[in-house]
């Protein structure tokens, strides 16, 4: 049974300050939990509707009544059961030859998907803006499906690292270079920008080229790709098998 000092702990994990505070996020449902094992993040406990459903090594579930995953689950449907990890906040940086940079992303459920996407290309790294959404929000978390114990997130400071790195810095933008015409450079930072104001003219300062999407359609109501579609197409134009 939970008691009320842990259920206001853990509901109070959906703000970063109670999450730093604490150190600790919440994972929720079996599949993404069984993940978590093969990463760097380490278990603090696990509450469970059904414990025996759920199997690690080393670690069993704590039982709770449905009533109590929903007092502590952050989903409009709770699942199964939900783990309580600590944070990983001493992370290793090494630069890599490609990268996807995110420049003030705010939508949780944006660098949730895009942190799948970098899982599915096999881009191992993702550098923030520091006043990027925070990836251990509870949202993130669910969006990404797991993907986030197998992509580094790191923050910076983007201005001083974009003046620094050794990587190609591609932004995009409604008037660069065709993304179907674009050849791909050996080393890249892919850089994304905010969802309604696009990059800041301190980092585009620090572009070596920019790109875009074409739009085929002859429809103007559609402004723009929302950041995480954006994201997709260019990938998997980036990654294509050259015929």
């Amino acid at each position: 049974m939970l008691t009320a000092h842990t259920i206001k702990i853990l509901q109070s994990l959906d703000k970063k300050k109670f999450r730093q505070k604490y150190n600790l996020f919440l994972v929720e449902g079996n599949k993404i939990i069984s993940e978590l094992p093969q990463s760097n993040y380490k278990i603090k406990e696990i509450f469970s509707t059904d414990p025996e459903r759920l199997v690690l090594k080393d670690i069993s579930g704590i039982p709770i009544s449905e009533s109590e995953l929903k007092k502590i689950s952050f989903l409009q449907n709770p699942k199964d059961s939900v783990a309580v990890c600590f944070l990983d906040d001493k992370k290793d940086f090494e630069e890599k030859d490609f990268q996807i940079v995110l420049d003030g992303i705010q939508d949780p459920g944006n660098l949730g998907t895009i942190i799948r996407l970098a899982d599915w290309f096999g881009i191992e790294q993702i550098v923030c803006s520091e006043d990027t959404v925070d990836f251990y929000n509870p949202k993130v978390i669910q969006a990404t499906m797991g993907s986030f114990t197998r992509v580094n997130i790191v923050y910076k400071n983007l201005p001083e690292y974009l003046s620094e790195t050794r990587n190609q810095n591609i932004g995009t933008d409604m008037t660069g270079e065709n993304i179907y015409s674009f050849k791909k450079p050996e080393r890249i930072n892919l850089i994304l920008g905010n969802e309604g104001n696009g990059m800041r003219s301190e980092t585009e300062k620090f572009l070596t080229e920019s790109i875009s999407i074409p739009r085929f359609g002859k429809s103007q109501s559609t402004e723009s790709l929302n950041v995480s579609m954006a994201a997709g197409i260019i990938l998997g134009q980036l990654f294509r098998v050259e015929g």
